[in-house]
């Protein structure tokens, strides 16, 4: 996580440490049932404000990615890898990848071109 806090990013740090661990449960880092550090060891360990990581963490349990046990810590819900999973590709098919099969087809690439393409990167896989 040391390399995910950029100080300098124009990205506030709560959203850093938000981004993080959802990326940490989407990569099988984290999986459910998994403790979080407080926000104080996130204090602690990357001199922040505590308010700072608790709201990285209000944001997660809003979206349902981790819970509060009292007295204990946060953890990872069962469901988070399924909400980011259908997050993710929600995003990706409308951000990334349309728009990405949009500039192919203006540079010239046919439909068919394009399924060549991605089929060849598929095998490649």
């Amino acid at each position: 996580m040391a390399d995910a806090l950029d100080f300098d990013s124009k990205t506030p740090i709560y959203m850093q440490i938000d981004t993080d661990i959802r990326k940490r449960i989407l990569a099988g880092e984290l999986s459910a049932g998994d403790q979080l550090m407080s926000t104080t060891q996130y204090a602690t360990t990357y001199r922040i404000n505590p308010a700072t990581a608790n709201k990285a963490f209000n944001q997660l349990a809003a979206d349902g990615i981790i819970y509060k046990q009292r007295g204990i810590g946060m953890f990872v819900t069962d469901e988070a890898a399924v909400i980011l999973r259908g997050e993710g590709r929600e995003s990706y098919r409308g951000d990334r990848l349309a728009p990405t099969i949009y500039e192919g087809l203006d540079l010239g690439y046919t439909p068919d071109e394009i399924r060549g393409i991605v089929n060849d990167i598929l095998e490649d896989q």
